[in-house]
């Protein structure tokens, strides 16, 4: 298995006699999306300028695609790229103008920059905004923009703080399409997100609450150990429900006989079940499957309740 590019241990922050982040301990692997989730001051953000080297821990430890953040933390920041909720575009200025002052930052010759802006503009659809002002830009093109203009200097390691904030739906699928692209050329992506049904396009889902860990696992896992798995209801002609029932069973939690059909409820799908499925409806026209699972926002919900109950 390859080295964590995000590793912290033990890593901690506080503020006088407050305790933001307590004890953190995450591995991030190459190439994943990395969804960082918790409710407001749960210490999302805290952890995120201490992994950027904005902010140094009270103790423990963090390295950043090989870098110890704690001690060169001016050195990290040319590994990585940053986007937060508020897209970093200096009003006043025109979208390529913003290019070009990041483009001097990074430290981008002329040639680099009209190789990376221009492969940049094609892929992200920029093209007729770049004379636009940064403030007369519409939110999902400006937040293509700022995905964009954090890639400029290509980054081995995405920092995303809540980039999907006050984005209309569409905007928001198309620019997750984005960031799946990034982890697909080898880029590893950190993301804190409100909306919880995006963590079904990343990797892997580390919970915080009052500065802890408190669920640290693959989505698919965390639906296993923190909801009551899925629901399959199936609708199917009278002849062919002995032969339903007997393949419901072999794996349901619990099988109920509905009006015309049934209702079962399963911990996984297996691709038994799914194939199974798939062949009741091709030799039974008129059969019916309909797949629920259960949201991440009752997993999250349900993460929560659990840990109160231990506290």
């Amino acid at each position: 298995m390859s080295a964590a590019v995000i590793q912290t241990s033990g890593l901690t922050k506080r503020f006088g006699d407050f305790t933001a982040v307590n004890n953190l301990t995450i591995d991030v692997r190459p190439g994943s999306i990395f969804a960082f989730l918790g409710a407001n001051g749960s210490g999302k953000s805290t952890t995120i300028r201490m992994l950027i080297g904005l902010l140094r821990p009270t103790a423990g430890s963090v390295v950043v695609d090989g870098i110890d953040v704690t001690h060169e933390p001016r050195r990290v920041r040319d590994h990585i790229g940053y986007m937060g909720q508020k897209v970093s575009l200096y009003q006043g200025l025109s979208l390529r103008e913003n290019v070009e002052f990041y483009a001097g930052l990074y430290g981008l010759s002329p040639p680099q920059l009209k190789q990376r802006w221009g492969a940049l503009r094609e892929r992200f659809g920029l093209q007729e905004a770049e004379k636009e002002k940064a403030e007369d830009l519409p939110a999902g093109i400006r937040q293509r923009a700022g995905l964009a203009l954090s890639t400029l200097h290509q980054p081995r390691v995405l920092f995303l703080d809540e980039p999907t904030a006050g984005v209309d739906v569409h905007s928001r699928g198309i620019f997750w399409e984005m960031i799946q692209e990034e982890a697909e050329t080898g880029v590893t992506v950190f993301v804190t997100t409100h909306f919880l049904e995006e963590v079904d396009y990343c990797d892997w889902v580390s919970f915080i609450d009052a500065g802890r860990l408190i669920a640290d696992a693959e989505p698919e896992t965390l639906r296993q150990r923190y909801s009551d798995g899925y629901r399959v209801d199936l609708e199917i002609p009278a002849e062919a429900r002995d032969r339903a029932a007997a393949l419901l069973r072999r794996t349901a939690l619990d099988l109920t006989p509905a009006a015309r059909g049934f209702s079962a409820r399963f911990e996984k799908l297996e691709p038994e079940l799914l194939r199974g499925l798939d062949e009741l409806c091709q030799a039974w026209p008129g059969t019916n499957v309909q797949i629920a699972q259960a949201s991440m926002t009752d997993v999250f919900r349900r993460v929560l309740a659990e840990e109160k109950a231990r506290s």
